[in-house]
């Protein structure tokens, strides 16, 4: 069965400060995103990438890719003004075949092992929507309308990950949609579709890089 990925990279790094986008910064030497397609090729070496970037920083892109001698094979869309455009822009670029699994990944992910991306599109290969989750470790309160808060079972929730993985039929379907606000990842996409969503294990190490703190614990991930 064929294999896309669509790597969404279109963020432009208020949160982590600093003129370069996060996408782009240095990890252990090397930019985050070239780390997050790496990642997919060492899981399936016939994978298709499709990155998503906003136009002015594909140039930059680029030059990166010919400073550090990367070679992956991939195709770039534009990145929209929102994520769900971002997405769907990448999904143009793939052909309609029906017998074909997608996955969309945060291309801020650079960690995503292996065995976490197998078990997403083996999943996703049996017709499922497929979303991978680690369980909530910290308690969680609930805030009320009254001002005050409440705990709630942390057994009953559970933290998102990427790549969640579909067949491209059904993402496609899905992204054919109206964009609504509650668009927050692939998943309540396909959702509002009537669609149920099954959950896989994910990987503590698959973080999303956000805030500086996060690079500090990334550079510590590429010693281990």
């Amino acid at each position: 069965m064929k294999r896309y990925v669509v790597i969404v990279a279109g963020g432009r790094g208020l949160r982590m400060g600093g003129e370069v986008p996060k996408q782009f910064r240095l990890v252990g030497g090397r930019p985050v995103l070239m780390r997050t397609v790496e990642a997919f090729v060492r899981a399936y070496s016939d994978i298709s990438v499709v990155l998503v970037l906003p136009r002015d920083q594909q140039d930059y892109w680029q030059s990166l890719c010919r400073e550090y001698d990367f070679r992956v094979p991939l195709q770039v869309a534009d990145g929209g003004e929102t994520r769900f455009a971002s997405v769907r822009n990448g999904l143009a670029l793939i052909p309609d075949e029906a017998d074909c699994v997608v996955g969309v990944h945060d291309g801020v992910r650079p960690f995503v092992t292996a065995e976490t991306i197998r078990r997403c599109y083996e999943s996703a290969q049996q017709q499922r929507a497929t979303v991978p989750v680690v369980p909530v470790v910290e308690t969680v309160r609930r805030l009320l309308p009254d001002g005050g808060s409440r705990t709630v079972a942390r057994e009953a929730y559970r933290l998102v990950q990427t790549p969640q993985t579909f067949p491209l039929a059904m993402l496609k379907a899905a992204y054919a949609q109206p964009y609504v606000p509650s668009f927050t990842d692939d998943a309540s996409v396909v959702e509002r579709m009537g669609l149920q969503i099954h959950l896989v294990d994910g990987d503590r190490r698959n973080i999303k890089l956000t805030t500086p703190e996060d690079i500090m614990l990334a550079e510590a991930l590429c010693r281990i």
